[in-house]
């Protein structure tokens, strides 16, 4: 049997393992040093089951499109959060090394096609200093909400504030933080970020959820860290899955995206809703899992998840992190919420 790099990622996730195992042997690549402009190219994934084509119901989900990202230059890649505009034209996915990608949200009789005006831009604090070369290298979870915007960062636990007008983050400077954010594991720290929604029990505050902790396989811990209800909490953890990011839907239901790597099963990745009102401090919340996704399907190691409205129809978009490997995929993939 002839064997493609995707029958690799899908079937077995050899070459993958070798990639994510090799991740940290390998040397981040360089940001650009101002914002420039860059070609992706976007081919478009109409079917998101290999083995069942036609399938379009995956859970609570409904697949509507996706794009496989490519791009020539070498700083493209290791997307790790993502956002997108009330009305989904514009685009903001944050890599891990520090930098960030603006695009325009190109689509055609209603998938998606392709993205425009795509631009790379460093990260830079109130100083003038790119974070690439400050402590805060690692930036893995990202929210945007009105004129500001957070960035987390793993290994150095921090979270850096942003001023935002809708094409670039300025002023940054890193916020206060409860103290025991200093005993995450080095490389499983800040990796989701959300503010909560209006008419929420915790509006306008910013959530943030470490990945797991370096004790236990039950729980993670997430924080409230801004708002009259600041505090901890714990999130339940089960079958090995991580969280990756999350997201609020309109009502202030929390979404958790989850992923899971094996050297049988590669990349999972899984979702699970969470009631609103469910999170204070002190509690442990769960929630019912509404997707999981199977190695027949089209996934790689999903990390960014995104939700804004199209009419009545709530839209989900993922992307994956590449981790800058050729052997992985910057998949960009949108769903609408069935459930």
């Amino acid at each position: 049997m002839r064997l493609s790099r995707r029958s690799f990622l899908i079937g077995g996730g050899g070459i993958a393992a070798v990639a994510v195992a090799g991740r940290a042997l390998a040397q981040r690549p360089q940001v650009f040093q101002e914002a420039t402009p860059i070609a992706v190219q976007a081919n478009p994934i109409s079917r998101f089951s290999v083995a069942d084509p036609d399938r379009v119901r995956f859970g609570d989900l409904a697949f509507r499109s996706g794009l496989e990202l490519r791009s020539a230059a070498k700083e493209f890649g290791g997307f790790s959060s993502l956002w997108r505009s009330a009305n989904g034209r514009d685009l903001v996915a944050l890599a891990d090394n520090a930098q960030w990608l603006r695009a325009r949200v190109e689509t055609t009789e209603g998938h998606l096609s392709g993205l425009a005006e795509t631009v790379l831009t460093p990260l830079t604090l109130a100083n003038g200093k790119r974070l690439r070369r400050t402590r805060f290298y690692d930036t893995e979870s990202l929210a945007i909400a009105g004129n500001t915007a957070f960035v987390g960062v793993e290994r150095r636990h921090a979270v850096i504030r942003f001023a935002w007008n809708g094409k670039a983050f300025s002023q940054g400077a890193p916020i206060g933080l409860h103290s025991s954010v200093a005993d995450l594991a080095d490389n499983e720290g800040l990796e989701a970020l959300a503010i909560a929604p209006p008419g929420s029990a915790l509006a306008g505050a910013l959530l943030a959820v470490a990945e797991r902790l370096p004790d236990s396989d039950q729980v993670t811990r997430g924080y409230i860290l801004t708002g009259a209800s600041q505090g901890e909490f714990e999130i339940a953890r089960s079958d090995g899955f991580g969280i990756s990011d999350m997201a609020f839907l309109p009502n202030g239901e929390l979404l958790l995206l989850e992923r899971r790597f094996s050297i049988f099963a590669g990349f999972t990745t899984r979702l699970r809703r969470i009631p609103a009102g469910a999170i204070r401090p002190g509690r442990l919340i769960d929630g019912a899992v509404i997707f999981e996704s199977d190695p027949s399907q089209q996934i790689d190691n999903t990390e960014g998840l995104a939700v804004h409205r199209e009419g009545r129809d709530i839209i989900l978009t993922m992307i994956s992190d590449d981790n800058f490997n050729g052997f992985q995929r910057t998949l960009l993939l949108e769903f609408a919420l069935a459930g």
